[in-house]
This record gives structure tokens, C-alpha cells and sequence, in this order.
């Protein structure tokens, strides 16, 4: 089985987890450091539910994902030439967020919206980020077959 589908958007990473005890309860309270990735998460898993609302997936799994980047302005001639990207300008988006948060904060969310049973599954897959006109991410889940 093969799940594919564009997410748009600027993608976000996820942050780090804290936890504390909490001294009125006495339980452990994990919190997520990352300040905006809600709305990232939520629109990966929207997408992700309109492309596969069957039962999650179970087993290994293949995660492709282009991540695409806005790029910055400095990336574009000026004047007349605005819109015209300058000759240097990279394919590859090289500075932060790093693409292992990127990778937290959506496998996380393909995870809330039952894609799989946990990320854990993921056990290959190819992680990319490029510079690209309409902000969002490619995303591809294979379910793997076991051979023995």
C-alpha cells in the first residue's frame, strides 16, 4: 500500500520534550519545547486523513518527504527582475531548521492522525529539503512487505 500527498505550508520542526513532576499530583508532565508547530502538525494530519482513512498501517513502513522551503528574498534579483532568482541562488535548503525536527514534528503528526500505530515502524525512508515557490512537503508512506 502507498499513501501520497502534498501538505502546503511553511513545514515546522519539533522541538525537544521537557518533563517535570508535577508537586501537586506527583505525575510526570511531558511538554513539547517547539513554539509553532501546531499548525504544521495540524495540516499534515488533515491531508493525511483525506488520503488514507483506513485502518492504520501495521509494520515496517518507507517515509519519503521533499520538504520545500520558502526561499528568501535575497535569493532574487531586484528592481524589473524581482521575481527572477538570481544565477547562485541554491537548490538546497542548507540552514535551519535542521530536516531531523522537520522529521519529528510530521512523523508526529502522520502518527496523531493514525497513519500508523507509531514512528517507530518507519524503518527506511529519504528526507530532502529544497528551496521551492509553493511552501508545503511531498509526502510518501510504503507499507513494506516482509520477506524472509
Amino acid at each position: 500500500m502507498v499513501i501520497e500527498f502534498f501538505a502546503p505550508g511553511v513545514p515546522q520542526p519539533g522541538g525537544s520534550k521537557k518533563g517535570f513532576v508535577n508537586p501537586r499530583t506527583g505525575r510526570v508532565v511531558v511538554l513539547e519545547d517547539a513554539k509553532h508547530n501546531k499548525d504544521w502538525r495540524a495540516v499534515v494530519s488533515i491531508m493525511a486523513h483525506y488520503a488514507h482513512s483506513g485502518e492504520p498501517l501495521s509494520g515496517p513502513v518507507r517515509l519519503d518527504i521533499t520538504f520545500i522551503m520558502p526561499r528568501p528574498k535575497a535569493h532574487f534579483r531586484s528592481g524589473r527582475h524581482a521575481e527572477t532568482l538570481k544565477e547562485n541562488a541554491p537548490m538546497f535548503h542548507t540552514v535551519k531548521p535542521d530536516r531531523t525536527k522537520l522529521l519529528r514534528s510530521t512523523e508526529d503528526a502522520l502518527t496523531d492522525a493514525g497513519i500508523w500505530r507509531d514512528d517507530t515502524q518507519v524503518v527506511a525512508g529519504e528526507i530532502k529539503k529544497i528551496y521551492g515557490p509553493r511552501p508545503g512537503a511531498h509526502i510518501r508512506i510504503t507499507q513494506i512487505e516482509e520477506v524472509r
